[in-house]
């Protein structure tokens, strides 16, 4: 890539942040003299892109708010970075049509389409070579994501029915944040009808309506969104605490998808802490240890865990 296209890549990256930037930022930030600044962004202005400028010695540049864009010049490692995002994460559900996962499918088609033979090439390389595991997670619809967001930036109300099992019920919502965790697409909204904050998993909503009812945002009753969403997952589970004969890197590398706390006790002993619904959900998670380990909390839970290894040992957990 020419020195000049990656110097007006800069600089376009730069003015799409929300700040302004003054004539000297952007000569100190791009190493170029004032004058080809000011004849980069007559560049940037010829392309299409809405840059505005204040007059003055504390003169600034950005791009004008509202305005339609043309599409952005990527270089390599961006293009290539959103090849393989798209790759992976596409494996995310079933693809069928309307989801997450066959969306993505459809744009790593359209992206590796456009892209110039020479990184169309090296993006294909790339891709031949690239195994994504496939996780059998619950069909999210990109619609209801798109008009949950809308939503949250407008501050409309939302109504739906929310399946739980096999009973469902009519919730109307002021939606605060969508929060993803543990592959789940969760709504953290306050619940009007029982007048409360609730966490919603976004696969379990139906009949989604946007209201035309809106609301002023309420602070939250947490640091973030996503604490919300841990604790309402961990509100039926219970905390389970195992110390685990390895290095907390070691742990981590053993329980890749677990959300849990690591607490070094020792250069090759560390404290875990996380939640599980039941004893066989945590005998479960223990069967990725490749170490020995000691289940400090639930002491209720030991006497199924060691009945079930019992039954193991001997076969008959096989029969």
């Amino acid at each position: 890539m020419s020195d000049v296209t990656r110097r007006m890549l800069d600089l376009l990256t730069l003015l799409q942040t929300t700040r302004r930037f003054t004539g000297a930022e952007l000569v100190d930030r791009l190493g170029v003299s004032e004058r080809t600044v000011r004849r980069d962004v007559e560049r940037l202005r010829n392309y299409g892109y809405p840059v505005a400028a204040s007059p003055g010695p504390g003169g600034t540049y950005g791009l004008t708010a509202g305005r339609s864009v043309p599409p952005l010049m990527f270089d390599d490692d961006e293009a290539v970075a959103i090849m393989l995002a798209l790759a992976a994460n596409s494996t995310a559900d079933s693809g069928r049509p309307g989801s997450l996962g066959e969306a993505m499918t459809r744009a790593y088609g359209k992206v590796d389409q456009v892209l110039p033979k020479r990184l169309a090439i090296s993006a294909a390389t790339i891709r031949s070579s690239l195994e994504a595991e496939t996780f059998v997670t619950p069909e999210t619809g990109i619609g209801d994501i798109t008009a949950i967001g809308s939503a949250i930036h407008d501050r409309y109300e939302l109504e739906f029915d929310y399946r739980r099992g096999t009973e469902i019920t009519h919730r109307r919502v002021e939606p605060h944040r969508q929060v993803h965790h543990l592959m789940r697409w969760y709504l953290v909204a306050w619940d009007l009808n029982r007048e409360d904050w609730r966490t919603f998993r976004t696969d379990r909503i139906e009949e989604l309506h946007i209201r035309t009812s809106t609301f002023e945002r309420r602070p939250l009753p947490a640091d973030t969104a996503l604490d919300l969403v841990k604790s309402g997952v961990n509100r039926t589970s219970r905390e389970a605490v195992i110390v685990v004969s390895a290095e907390a890197e070691e742990v981590a590398d053993m329980l890749p998808f677990e959300a849990m706390s690591l607490e070094p006790i020792s250069s090759q002993r560390t404290r875990v802490r996380l939640h599980c619904q039941n004893w066989r959900w945590l005998l479960l998670i223990l069967s990725h240890l490749t170490t020995d380990y000691e289940v400090e909390a639930p002491q209720e839970w030991m006497p199924e865990i060691t009945e079930f290894n019992r039954k193991v040992a001997d076969g008959s957990a096989m029969r």
